[in-house]
């Protein structure tokens, strides 16, 4: 068995980063730049009304009450800008480009018309005031967003705000889930002795939908080996990454590892020095990353937020990891045996961090109420209430 610490070092040294692909900037969300971009024009393109109001010229207000001539009208899309002169105000709109003299807006609200008049005083009004500045926003040439950056909300907003239809960014991985056990039912299905519900399928499907992650391919796999080596060899051939649940413990029926390796997968370690978990596996095959989850439903949603997630987030080039850590003081005691990792459920409170009950690998009703997972070192059995301790917060 390796550590913790041994088998995260493995994960990132072993998985591979996806190779770039271009696709739409509409279908970019969550992904990664794999180019710098560059503004190709100024933005805004022209000096722009922030305002509903009237654009005029600054100098040619006077002292109190200023009265200009309204001359004509600028529409947000108008191509066509009506000049203005000294003494004059253009009616004009949000998004609307000034007339080339002009250089201040007044708002609306502070006007009154009166026949082709308007009429506002120049109290706290200032040269400039409600004016979108031609390149205010990025100038042409100027970089606007940088490699590595990851495509959220706001800058898939800017890309589309300068021009870009299609990105060339790290795709998302294609994932096959493999699901083993001649004991599991559909939830639905009437359930005979020795039977129980399927839910690591349900589980890290929904886990991977709030990574903004599809799979590729869903298999269920009794607990036969040549079956396994089957459906092994197809995920193998399709898929950058594979997780399999069940079977990778040393049972007569735990067939993954024979599996693997009959399908010439190298493994890179078996069994981490942990709680719940400990029957991980993780093997590769060229650029196929694959993972052996144990089969309690516990197990794998631990082993998925542990180890899943850093390799989806390397594969994608995802610097900045979903799953934050921090250092809080335990609630209460808690005392472990030496020599393995714990992942304890846990919820945070004012005072610090709350261990749960139920923390058996086999339940998944301490999960359905954890914000977190509390780390407790291999090597320390007791902790007292206000010891630090680390905390991984569960990202969804």
């Amino acid at each position: 068995m390796i550590s913790v610490l041994e088998a995260k070092e493995l994960i990132q040294q072993h998985t591979p980063t996806l190779k770039p692909v271009q696709l739409p900037l509409s279908q970019s969300l969550g992904l990664v730049l794999a180019a710098n971009y560059y503004a190709q024009t100024d933005i805004p393109a022209f000096n722009q009304s922030s305002m509903d109001g009237y654009a005029f010229r600054f100098p040619d207000q006077v002292s109190g009450e200023c009265k200009l001539k309204i001359t004509g009208m600028a529409a947000a899309g108008n191509a066509a800008i009506p000049d203005l002169k000294v003494g004059e105000a253009v009616r004009i709109f949000t998004g609307a480009a000034l007339p080339v003299l002009a250089d201040t807006v007044v708002m609306q609200e502070r006007t009154k018309v009166e026949g082709n008049t308007v009429i506002f005083s120049n109290n706290d009004l200032q040269k400039g005031d409600f004016v979108r500045l031609k390149g205010a926003e990025i100038k042409k040439g100027q970089l606007a967003l940088e490699k590595g950056t990851r495509l959220q909300a706001p800058v898939i907003g800017l890309l589309a705000g300068i021009g870009v239809a299609a990105v060339t960014a790290i795709p998302k991985p294609r994932i096959a889930l493999v699901i083993t056990g001649n004991e599991l039912k559909q939830p639905g299905e009437m359930l005979d002795t020795g039977e129980i519900y399927d839910a690591n399928s349900f589980t890290l499907k929904a886990s991977l939908q709030q990574l903004q992650m599809e799979l590729a391919e869903t298999f269920f796999c009794r607990d036969s080996l040549s079956e396994l080596e089957w459906v092994l060899a197809k995920v193998i051939a399709s898929a950058d990454l594979v997780l399999v649940t069940g079977g990778v413990s040393v049972g007569d029926y735990d067939f993954v590892p024979k599996a693997m390796v009959n399908n010439g997968v190298s493994t890179l370690f078996h069994k981490i020095k942990q709680k719940p978990g400990k029957p991980l596996y993780l093997g590769k095959k060229s650029n196929t990353l694959l993972f052996g989850l144990p089969g309690n439903p516990a197990s794998v949603l631990t082993c998925f937020y542990e180890y899943v997630i850093p390799a989806i987030e390397k594969m994608m080039g995802i610097t900045h990891s979903c799953i934050r850590k921090e250092h809080l003081p335990l609630v209460t005691g808690v005392t472990k045996k030496k020599g393995l990792t714990h992942f304890l459920k846990a919820r945070t409170s004012a005072e610090g961090v709350v261990v749960l009950s139920a923390q058996e690998s086999y339940r998944l009703c301490a999960f359905a109420t954890a914000n977190c997972l509390v780390c407790l070192e291999e090597d320390k059995t007791d902790y007292t209430p206000g010891d630090l301790v680390e905390v991984h917060f569960i990202p969804f």
